[in-house]
């Protein structure tokens, strides 16, 4: 039960850290090249941006399996090698899974804000709730109006934690659940 804990935790914090990194690749980069696109080197550039969408979207299938144990179907993207660089160009340009699959992997975003919002309140509070005993000495704690300044109610503070860590338990897994829902409902739109 804790190693599944601690491993939701772990899906949450990377949803985050994926999420942001997905936004911020796909709005630079594709900003970047359509900028250079009236240059002509935009478009080639273009196209292998948006080629990292099946690499993602993998990567998102891969995470979610061993995260949550959801299972999902594969994401396969037709292409073809033996055209010029222009049909390519044009293929990937006018191929409407590219675009919803960056605006499925940009949305990531929200969804990892709601997760590190989600971390901070089912792990580190009830954690720092259960080190109220050591910690009140050292810092000041203030809890619902509370000034936690003795030592009993340091203990009331840790019990408090303790109520609220076995809650974080269901949470987290419901959550990270939910949020591993959202590569498989991703995929099957993709796969429409």
């Amino acid at each position: 039960m804790k190693s599944g804990f601690i491993q939701n935790g772990c899906f949450l914090v990377l949803t985050f850290i994926t999420g942001l990194f997905y936004f911020c690749f796909y709005m630079l980069a594709l900003s970047f090249s359509l900028s250079l696109s009236f240059i002509g080197i935009g478009i080639p550039l273009f196209t292998r941006v948006l080629r990292t969408t099946t690499t993602f979207i993998q990567f998102e299938r891969t995470q979610t399996k061993i995260y949550t144990d959801i299972t999902t179907a594969p994401y396969d993207k037709k292409t073809t090698t033996d055209a010029s660089i222009w049909v390519h160009a044009k293929l990937e340009l006018t191929d409407r899974r590219n675009w919803l699959a960056v605006f499925w992997l940009m949305q990531k975003l929200g969804i990892g804000l709601v997760s590190l919002v989600s971390v901070v309140v089912l792990y580190l509070t009830p954690l720092a709730f259960l080190l109220a005993p050591i910690l009140y000495r050292y810092i000041d704690m203030n809890v619902i109006f509370m000034q936690v300044d003795t030592f009993a109610k340091s203990l009331l503070i840790m019990v408090l934690g303790a109520v609220l860590a076995a809650i974080s338990v269901k949470l987290g897994d419901r959550l990270a659940k939910t949020f591993g829902g959202y590569t498989r409902t991703m995929i099957q739109q993709l796969d429409r």
